[in-house]
Order: structure tokens, then C-alpha cells, then sequence
């Protein structure tokens, strides 16, 4: 895992971000920037415009998992927890919109503070621990966002409840599979986050394909899809690419957060400040990369694989996309980069397809 130098710090929000979000805390700024988020869609005007500034060109679409994603490029879990931002991140040019991690139990989350910057390496480290209002309170408002008339495909990504035990996993998995299968355009099984304990255990097979094959039965039609951990070794990966062709499964997500802390810049003081936890961002780019390519050589060439992580740019998604990626989801770029970060990306996109 190396640190990237490859992000473009120009603009206005770069000045904004300097002067004033690098000083806020960082979870109550993602509070901030949510509010205006989500009142993009609210006024017609503003609704009107992004839809002609930022709504992503139509050579971008992608046809997977028998849905149209208008992009490419998507949010990854952990930004939009209780899909409340749908319809703004869409007006702001995303594809889709993959909300959660939602647990069957609402929950609190860590202690905080529990979300860190670490802005040498354009990367962030979170302890959130799935913090969500549960289930039955995501129905609701992911069932409102179905009926907007311009929205993007939305992804729902499922966790295990803390006050569940790691054995009874499966029957907590499936409260929101029934829940929430039937109002998601693909359901995303996370057993990768580092934050909840005994979580990732369940990526081991004897545990995993039980799991799975519950979940896929009980979610009908919807496709389902399993994210991973990037510090799953090679044939660990391997393994859960072949179990998702056997399964039948419609995808992998790769990768969730790192427990790696090697070959950062920023001082040490500032990593041991920040502590425990997934890091996400810059640092976290090849190594990701290298799972996809890993999962490229065993999964069915139908299958569809989205790629996250350490994503900023349109020539890192191009990337992805030359590497075997169907999709690509980013979340930490949105932290440093800001509102328009998609409409750059699909613009980038475009420019490339052009050349």
C-alpha cells in the first residue's frame, strides 16, 4: 500500500476546504455538506440545472445486473448511511448511490470522534460501526426515493447488527434482506468492515457460504453482490470469486477499508492520533487495483465487479474500467474534492472515450 500523489487540489473547493473544513471535525462537516446534498433536489431551479450541468453524457451508461446505471461512477457505501441523499447525489451526476451499511437493529455507532483526516495522504480513517436508524426506517425512505422521477440506481448495502452474535448472523442478515431486497435495484452483503467485531470472520468460507445462499434465496429477483475486505491475501480472494460463480451470485464489491497503515506520509503522530479503524483513500489505490484484477481472473465474465478505492480522478476510473471493473464506486474523494466531484470524473470520462 503506497500513498498517491494523484489528486488535483485546484478550485474553489480546495479553498474552502483549506481554510475552513480542514479546521471542523470531520463528521460534523459530512453533516454540513449533507444538508446541502440534500437540498439540491428541493429547489426547481437548482434541480433544473444541475440536471443540465451535472447529469452524465449518455455514451457513459452501462448496462449491468439487468439495470442502466446512467455512469460508471457511483458513491460507495458509508456516505449516504440512511438513504437520505439519494436524489441529491444524484442531481450532482452519480450513477448510483450505494446507501448503508444498514443493519436489521438501529444502533448508534462508535463513541466519537470516530471519522479522521489524514490529509497528507488524502485519506480518512473512520471507526463509525454502522451507525444507521435500522432497517425498517431505511425502507421508508429508500421506498420514497423509488418513485422520483429522475433517480439513480440505488444499491443497498446490509451489515450485521452489533448486539448480534457472529453465529446468528444469517437470520439478522436476512431480517433486512426481506426488508429491503424488494425496494433495492441490487442488495451489497458486507462482511468486510473492520469496525464491528467479528464481522470479517464471516468472509471465511465455511461461514461466508451459508451466508450467501441465505441471502440470495431470500432476496428474490434483486441481485446481490458481496463486498470484501482489501486485506484478504490473494487466494483468499481468489476463494471468494470462485464462491460467488458457484453461487451464482451477480457481483463482488472490492475493496471495503484497510487496517494497513503502511507507507503513509502523514507524521506519525497524526496516524496514532486517528487510531483504530478502516482508512480509506489515496493510499489504499494499488492495492485495490490488484484485487480487482485477482477476482478478474476467476469470476464468470458476466459478473459484475465494482471497484472502490483510493479512486479520485477520471483516469484512475478509466483505469479500473480497462482492469475488468463493470462499475466504480468512490466515497473519500468527495471529502477533498467536493460537490462536483462526479460531474468531473463523467466529464473526464467523456473526454477520454473522446480521444
Amino acid at each position: 500500500m503506497t500513498s498517491s500523489g494523484d489528486v488535483p487540489e485546484s478550485g474553489w473547493y480546495h479553498f474552502v476546504f483549506s481554510k475552513f473544513f480542514v479546521r471542523m471535525d470531520p463528521e460534523r462537516a459530512h453533516h454540513l455538506a449533507f444538508r446541502v446534498i440534500r437540498a439540491v433536489p428541493i429547489f426547481p431551479g437548482i434541480r433544473a440545472l444541475s440536471r443540465r450541468y451535472t447529469h452524465p453524457h449518455r455514451s457513459l451508461r452501462v448496462t449491468t445486473l439487468g439495470l442502466t446505471f446512467p455512469s460508471p461512477f457511483g458513491v460507495a457505501a458509508g456516505f449516504d448511511k440512511d438513504a437520505r441523499g439519494i436524489a441529491g447525489l444524484g442531481a450532482l451526476g452519480f450513477g448510483h448511490v450505494e446507501v448503508g451499511t444498514i443493519t436489521a437493529r438501529p444502533q448508534p455507532g462508535n463513541d466519537r470522534p470516530r471519522l479522521f483526516r489524514l490529509v497528507r495522504d488524502h485519506a480518512v480513517v473512520n471507526r463509525m460501526g454502522f451507525n444507521n436508524g435500522g432497517a425498517v426506517k431505511a425502507a421508508g425512505a429508500i421506498g420514497r426515493a423509488r418513485h422520483l422521477r429522475s433517480r439513480p440506481v440505488i444499491g443497498v448495502n446490509i451489515g450485521k447488527s452489533r448486539v448480534v452474535d457472529v453465529d446468528d448472523a444469517i437470520d439478522d442478515y436476512l431480517v433486512s434482506t426481506r426488508l429491503l431486497a424488494p425496494l433495492a435495484d441490487y442488495l451489497a452483503v458486507n462482511v468486510s468492515s473492520p469496525n464491528t467485531p467479528g464481522l470479517r470472520g464471516l468472509q471465511e468460507l465455511d461461514r461466508l457460504t451459508p451466508l450467501l445462499t441465505a441471502i440470495r434465496d431470500a432476496a428474490g429477483t434483486t441481485p446481490v453482490l458481496v463486498k470484501i475486505a482489501p486485506d484478504l491475501d490473494d487466494d483468499a480472494v481468489r476463494d471468494v470469486g470462485l464462491l460467488v460463480g458457484e453461487l451464482g451470485l451477480s457481483g463482488v464489491i472490492a475493496t471495503n477499508t484497510t487496517l494497513s497503515r503502511e507507507g503513509l506520509l502523514s507524521a506519525a503522530a497524526d496516524v496514532e492520533r486517528a487510531g483504530a479503524g478502516g482508512l480509506s483513500g489515496a493510499p489504499l489505490a494499488a492495492r485495490s487495483l490488484e484485487v480487482l484484477k485477482v477476482l478478474r481472473e476467476v469470476v464468470p465474465a458476466e459478473t459484475c465487479v465494482i471497484s472502490v478505492g483510493g479512486v479520485f480522478t477520471a483516469a484512475q476510473v478509466q483505469e479500473r474500467l480497462d482492469a475488468g471493473a463493470t462499475l466504480v464506486q468512490g466515497y473519500t474523494g468527495f471529502l477533498y474534492l467536493g460537490p462536483l466531484w462526479a460531474r468531473q470524473i463523467n466529464r473526464g470520462l467523456r473526454d477520454l472515450q473522446r480521444r
